[in-house]
């Protein structure tokens, strides 16, 4: 057993106290960054007031760290900040299974540049505008650049603009979008593609001698799109097979694809929460990509290479690692830390592979199991808190409700607080 399998042996089941010591040797953290971890200035109202309107309170979240999971070769801890029993137990699980396996987990970046979107919505002459747009190209790309100094200076800035025709759906003659291509460094980027966007309408409407409308950046960045790949080569073909098959219905019916892409995302959203970034963007515009054909579609694909199970992501992802929230908020800044992340492609990547590997374990759990049995063990913990089990009755009723979902094959509330009112009842809980 190495040094990091050391760290994570029986993991989830010590105590709250060694999981934050055996956290602080592998990543270094200082006694104040535990203390973030246990809600103690995890984000002081102050900061709160700056984020959003009409502040009172904050909203607790579970966070948890996924283990096992070895990324182009590094060993790392994956911070996960999500509500729902089941996901970090499994990605870890289907983590811990592939390095059993002596499978490879993978990633690269293709392409750095998000987009902002400049419409004319209504033309007079698409020929004469874009021809005038070509013409002034370069003159529009020194203002672009010169909006956005600072992101200029740290290597980033307007690489391109693309012009684009679009036939209006109204059938009122044709829509003109500027496409303005942008790399952010690190940054998200919204905020810097937006003010570049805004910054050339005067400029635009002098050239074209038409009106301007939306000036707004767009969420499907598939200028900006991560891979991922995991191959098992040790693994039952009849597992692997039925995992490829899982796939293929998710390919051929629009309503398991939307179910098999939010199993990947159980995997992303959580790290994007616990990062402090925009989860709800980085939604939008994998589901928009996986629509592009005009059939919505997995984000990843199952299939057996020879006697290899091999997994690919590729999707858009659009991450920061500064600017906004993740700078400013305490535990974003921490979760960063913790997975040793530099850029924003650092982060992006690891996106990517625990969505893929989430999504295994959500294959793996359907193609043999089910995926009922596991997911409910896990909640029982969940169930046994909403009966009303005090701290002391929680072993008890928790090793109860696991044999009765052995029998039974389902559980509800109501199952639950019968073994409760069952267990009150017997002498020996009486004394």
């Amino acid at each position: 057993m190495d040094r990091f399998e050391t760290l994570l042996d029986n993991f989830h089941r010590i105590s709250f106290e060694e999981r934050q010591s055996r956290l602080a040797t592998w990543c270094d953290l200082d006694p104040q960054e535990l203390q973030i971890l246990r809600g103690i200035n995890a984000l002081p109202i102050e900061t709160a007031e700056h984020f959003i309107e009409n502040v009172v309170g904050i909203f607790p979240m579970p966070m948890g760290v996924a283990s096992y999971f070895n990324i182009d070769g590094r060993d790392l801890l994956i911070p996960m900040a999500v509500e729902e029993t089941s996901i970090i137990a499994a990605v870890s699980a289907t983590a811990k299974w592939i390095r059993k396996c002596e499978g490879k987990i993978t990633t690269e970046t293709r392409g750095r540049l998000i987009i902002g979107q400049i419409q004319i919505p209504r033309v007079n002459d698409i020929v004469t505008s874009i021809t005038q747009l070509n013409a002034n190209k370069s003159e529009l790309l020194v203002e672009a650049n010169r909006i956005v100094p600072g992101l200029v200076a740290r290597g980033g800035g307007v690489r391109d603009l693309i012009f684009r025709s679009l036939d209006r759906e109204d059938g009122n003659g044709k829509m003109l979008v500027i496409h303005v291509l942008c790399d952010p460094c690190d940054a998200m980027g919204a905020n810097l593609i937006n003010q570049v966007c805004e910054g050339l309408k005067p400029l635009i409407e002098e050239v074209t001698e038409e009106r301007v409308g939306l000036c707004i950046l767009s969420n499907l960045v598939d200028g900006r799109m991560v891979y991922a790949r995991v191959e098992i080569d040790q693994i039952d073909m009849e597992t692997a097979l039925g995992i490829q098959e899982a796939t293929q219905f998710a390919k051929t019916d629009p309503y398991r694809a939307a179910t098999h892409n939010k199993g990947v995302l159980n995997g992303i959203d959580p790290i994007l929460i616990a990062t402090g970034n925009d989860w709800r963007a980085v939604e939008a515009g994998i589901h928009a990509y996986a629509a592009r054909s005009g059939k919505y579609q997995p984000i990843t694909d199952w299939h057996v290479e020879g006697s290899k199970l091999v997994g690919e992501f590729l999707a858009p992802l659009a991450v920061g690692t500064v600017g906004g929230v993740t700078m400013l908020h305490p535990t974003a800044r921490l979760s960063l830390k913790i997975m040793g992340v530099q850029t924003a492609e650092d982060l992006a990547r690891i996106c990517a592979a625990t969505g893929l590997v989430q999504n295994l374990g959500a294959l793996k759990a359907l193609a043999t199991v089910g995926i009922v049995k596991g997911h409910m063990r896990l909640h029982a913990a969940n169930l046994a808190l909403a009966a009303g089990a005090s701290e002391e009755e929680l072993p008890r009723l928790k090793a109860e409700l696991a044999r009765a979902l052995t029998s039974e094959k389902r559980m509800s509330l109501s199952r639950a607080k019968q073994i409760l009112d069952d267990l009150r009842a017997q002498p020996e809980a009486q004394h």
